[in-house]
């Protein structure tokens, strides 16, 4: 069932999941492996999507960790890490003066290819601090080891040098202590693990460095389009979820709703609807555990509704279904959140 904790907003551009695909073939893990690993629709991965929600890029990374036995799975996937990995930021990276203008267009461009966290940077006393704000814990390791090996990996090509080893903190404890070699040999040198917060420190003079061979003429042009797109990612296109949502409350004290009669409420046919909440980054499914699952604590606050009367409310036919359903979503079952 899908987590109803999920941002469904969040995504990640296809060319952000090739390294991921490349990494787990290389270690004999498949496309189909992983799909079926995640139960995922087969051919969701292969040909590559578009997109894919965010949530299941993280997913994707522990289960082909798991799958291909590799603990350092993460540092492997920023490894195989190329210019159109980032999608259009990756060629404005190209187009850029020096490393500074670089980190500038980073800050405000990586949402185009994934919505995995974001970045700043601080200069302070002739050290530049770079700092990954992870949408997701320490406990994602492979995350925050694959963004900050393809960091590594990108800048040494985009220089055209391997460059000094940045001091790095990361906020996971780095696995087992005897089993980390292979962040000195990815990344130049061992991080401090355990920390408050994912930082790169390095030398500030690096933000000076040219970037060979820089194309600046065409800087114009790809900032005008990527501009475009930060433009129609800002335009409201979770209104449909949002419409669906709305729809599934008003209707479930009524009886158990579906996505055709959803649909029809909304003047749409049920294949339309599933079109543009697919386009949207979402499922009927996933918007009715939201709405059912934030109902449900709502109501159990309520002491003179008892377990009956809110799986009622919630469109449950049985008491056993909800409990079920609840415990899956909140861990526990509704008598133990209630109490």
């Amino acid at each position: 069932m899908p987590s109803p904790h999920a941002d469904l907003s969040r995504r990640v551009a296809g060319s952000y999941l090739q390294p991921l695909l490349e990494a787990a073939a290389a270690r004999g893990v498949t496309a189909a492996a992983l799909e079926h690993a995640a139960g995922m629709p087969a051919g969701a991965l292969q040909p590559l999507p578009d997109s894919l929600r965010a949530d299941d890029y993280v997913r994707l990374l522990d289960i082909a960790a798991r799958l291909a036995d590799d603990p350092h799975f993460g540092l492997h996937v920023g490894e195989r890490v190329k210019l159109g990995t980032y999608s259009v930021y990756g060629l404005i990276l190209l187009s850029c003066r020096d490393f500074g203008q670089a980190f500038e267009q980073t800050m405000r461009y990586e949402q185009l290819a994934h919505d995995l966290g974001r970045s700043a940077l601080i200069v302070a006393d002739g050290v530049a601090h770079y700092t990954w704000h992870s949408n997701y814990g320490p406990a994602q390791r492979h995350l925050a080891d694959s963004v900050f090996a393809g960091i590594r990996v990108f800048g040494n090509w985009l220089a055209g040098v391997t460059l000094p080893a940045a001091q790095l903190t990361l906020t996971h404890d780095g696995g087992s202590p005897a089993d980390r070699d292979e962040y000195v040999r990815v990344l130049g040198a061992m991080p401090a693990f355990d920390a408050t917060a994912n930082v790169a420190s390095f030398d500030a003079a690096l933000l000076a460095y040219p970037v060979p061979n820089a194309d600046v003429s065409l800087y114009p042009v790809l900032q005008q389009h990527a501009e475009q797109l930060l433009r129609q990612r800002a335009q409201p296109d979770n209104a449909i979820t949002q419409q669906v949502h709305a729809a599934i409350v008003r209707n479930l004290a009524h009886g158990q709703v579906r996505l055709a009669s959803i649909a029809e409420e909304l003047k749409l046919s049920p294949r339309t609807l599933q079109r543009k909440l697919s386009e949207a980054g979402a499922t009927f499914q996933q918007i009715l555990d939201q709405a059912r699952f934030a109902l449900a604590k709502d109501y159990l606050r309520q002491p003179e509704l008892s377990l009956v009367d809110i799986a009622f409310l919630l469109g449950y036919q049985e008491q056993s279904a909800f409990n079920h359903a609840f415990k899956e979503w909140a861990g526990v079952n509704p008598g133990a959140y209630r109490a």
